[in-house]
């Protein structure tokens, strides 16, 4: 067979029973080839440094680093190498973040076998391979929560159970702009306290626990 049509597969996840889970399903397709495995991001980066795959099946939440800073680190640098995030993170922004950072396949961890085989021998030729599960959940979500960096920070504080006074002392900033930012995330968020905000940022990716 043409080395060429082979596609090379470095699988990153933290959990070995994944990885030992997936290099024996893929082993039986002729076609496609496990070259290395690494549970962090720091590994990953490495190994794909070395055998410069064409194809990483990468889940996103590592002991580390976030997966999508592996992919951005990887796709900056103008590398060959494409990936396919495999994950159980089904929040639309962790579907952005994604993409955004390089991803060409997005699956979750309960496809089938045959879905997973499809995606990599698809991203392997240069295409992309977003299912309409995923699609689906990206339009649903539309148009995105025009956040700003410190009104995600100010969210993340106000799921921990702070209070704006409390907020505005951790951030070295006045509490009636910690009032601003509180009232212009529920804003975009189309929430009506900030118990929903939180419960709508963390079901969308936005902000994790």
């Amino acid at each position: 067979m043409d080395t060429e049509a082979i596609a090379t597969v470095v699988i990153v996840d933290d959990h070995p029973v994944v990885r030992d889970g997936l290099s024996a399903m893929l082993s039986a397709e002729s076609d496609i080839a496990v070259v290395g495995e690494a549970a962090t991001g720091a590994a990953a980066l490495a190994l794909i440094h070395r055998e410069r795959p064409s194809v990483v099946l990468m889940d996103l939440l590592l002991p580390d680093m976030g997966g999508t800073e592996v992919i951005k680190r990887v796709c900056g640098a103008s590398s060959d190498t494409s990936f396919i995030v495999l994950t159980t993170v089904a929040g639309d922004e962790d579907i952005y973040r994604a993409i955004e950072a390089g991803a060409r396949g997005y699956l979750f961890k309960d496809m089938a076998r045959k879905e997973l085989v499809q995606a990599i021998r698809t991203v392997h030729k240069g295409q992309r391979y977003i299912p309409a599960q995923v699609g689906s959940r990206i339009a649903e979500n539309l148009p995105r929560p025009d956040l700003t960096s410190r009104e995600i920070e100010v969210l993340q504080l106000v799921a921990g159970g702070m209070r704006n006074k409390e907020i505005a002392h951790k951030l070295d900033i006045s509490e009636t702009t910690a009032n601003s930012h509180v009232k212009h995330i529920l804003e975009k968020l189309h929430a009506s306290d900030r118990t929903e905000a939180v419960t709508a940022a963390l079901r969308r990716g936005i902000i994790r626990l």
